[in-house]
């Protein structure tokens, strides 16, 4: 198992955000990931927010757990307390750590600001104006150092009708011509995968005052291009 992480040498003006926590290191989306870059030099921790059956909130980047643990369920069919009653696997694939386990939007927050990290939650399910706003409610007095993310706009749309400035990043793994337009229209910033981006893309972006943040990018040789490009923001499993 890795036991630390990869150095970026000079990151300029880029910020790196620990996806997942540092998921290089410690089971993705617990409170030992997030923790982990709360004792480095990230600048945010990325986290993916589900809704459980019983309506409560959980924090798992699949929609099922079978991936990460060896009991394999439904997040949205099973309930909270099932959910948290699962022990992960550790790096190695034993399941012998009984504080691995499914992390709450609370614990989180708590984790983030504790270690002053700016939190970056993924927003999972397809969540109704309520339970957005109860997921807001988990990040009442810290809003101002969160940034929602979201593959579906809708959701983002949900936060921003509740809080019109609020920080939101719309993600994507595909580049298209109507996105800078698209995102300058709703005053929202892009989160997308590292490979559909180029040094003109970036400059299109930032003409538009489009923040850009790009995923998953582990190869240290890969971030000192983007960075020279000048993306604001790279998320990654490993480096630091």
């Amino acid at each position: 198992m890795r036991t630390n992480t990869v150095k970026l040498s000079d990151k300029k003006n880029t910020r790196v955000v620990a996806h997942r926590g540092v998921s290089g290191l410690e089971t993705e989306n617990t409170a030992a990931a997030f923790i982990a870059a709360g004792n480095r030099t990230h600048y945010g921790v990325e986290t993916d927010i589900w809704r459980t059956a019983d309506g409560r909130f959980l924090c798992n980047h699949d929609g099922r757990t079978g991936r990460i643990c060896d009991v394999d369920l439904v997040i949205e069919q099973s309930s909270f307390d099932e959910l948290r009653a699962l022990t992960l696997r550790d790096k190695d694939g034993k399941s012998d750590r009984a504080e691995l386990m499914l992390a709450t939007p609370a614990e989180y927050r708590k984790i983030c600001e504790k270690y002053g990290k700016h939190a970056v939650p993924e927003l999972k399910s397809n969540f109704t104006l309520e339970e957005i706003k109860s997921i807001l409610g988990f990040f009442d007095g810290y809003l101002e150092h969160t940034t929602f993310i979201a593959f579906n706009v809708a959701n983002l749309d949900l936060v921003r009708e509740v809080l019109p400035e609020q920080s939101c990043q719309f993600l994507t793994s595909q580049w298209s011509d109507e996105l800078p337009d698209m995102l300058a229209a709703r005053k929202m910033d892009l989160d997308i995968a590292w490979h559909e981006l180029t040094e003109e893309r970036v400059r299109i972006l930032h003409e538009r005052g489009t923040v850009v943040n790009c995923w998953t990018v582990d190869d240290p040789e890969k971030a000192a291009e983007l960075i020279s490009w000048g993306v604001d923001f790279i998320t990654s499993n490993i480096l630091e």
